[in-house]
């Protein structure tokens, strides 16, 4: 077949043969509905241990003290408590044990500035015993069979308790003790209180105190025949 010179210029402007007729474009690519899906979450940071040791304390304490924790520090108050004290070297009332310089009547009237004589009854103390303090006696604690022999003074005014324990220095303490009268009158016995040693025991010597001796040295009386004769004046 001879190709005219119009067929093949027409060729030459068009040297690409469509087979379907039809060229895809690039609006007919598919497209996503809706905003963008958001972005990984970032990467957790690597575990010390502090952070598991934390974790650990955190999962073992309770909800309820992690929300004490939690809270703003408030000073605690104690509420406000009256509660008496008790002095046990506060001067006390009733029977005094006098085993010394104090059963002399005299002295102890001078001692309280009583204007009469005062009235004593004879009595012991059982578990105790007396050793020496230099020229006075001791009373200190012995077997349940040891007896000390003294009189009784009934002191019914706080002065006159605190008048003894200042004659009798820091060296004898208020004790309470069970009283024993031996006059055979009533009543038997009672609680009381008498002084007991309290300092070194080691300045402690065995002896006897003999309180006429102790008088007549102290120009305050003597013995005579054998009893003791006090200064005091009915």
């Amino acid at each position: 077949m001879l190709c005219t010179a119009s067929s093949l210029i027409a060729r030459r402007k068009s040297p690409i043969l469509l087979i379907s007729g039809h060229i895809p474009s690039r609006s007919s690519e598919p497209q996503m509905d809706g905003p963008p899906p958001p972005p990984p979450p970032p990467l957790p940071l690597p575990s010390t241990k502090h952070t598991q040791a934390t974790w650990k304390l955190s999962s073992t304490i309770s909800p309820f003290i992690q929300k004490l924790q939690q809270m703003p520090h408030q000073p605690w108050v104690e509420p406000e408590q009256h509660q008496e004290t008790v002095d046990v070297l506060a001067p006390q009332l009733g029977p005094y044990f006098c085993y010394g310089t104090l059963m002399d009547p005299s002295l102890l009237s001078d001692i309280l500035g009583l204007a009469d004589k005062p009235k004593l009854r004879p009595a012991k103390l059982v578990g105790y015993s007396l050793m020496l303090w230099g020229q006075y006696p001791a009373l200190v604690d012995d077997s349940t069979e040891a007896v000390v022999e003294g009189m009784v003074y009934d002191v019914e005014h706080k002065k006159h308790a605190q008048r003894l324990i200042e004659y009798e220095t820091q060296m004898y303490r208020p004790s309470l003790c069970l009283i024993r009268f031996t006059d055979g009158e009533e009543p038997a016995e009672v609680t009381g209180t008498t002084f007991k040693y309290v300092g070194n025991p080691a300045d402690l010597n065995e002896g006897h105190f003999d309180l006429g001796l102790w008088l007549k040295r102290m120009g305050r009386g003597g013995i005579d025949g054998g009893e003791l004769v006090s200064t005091y004046e009915d």
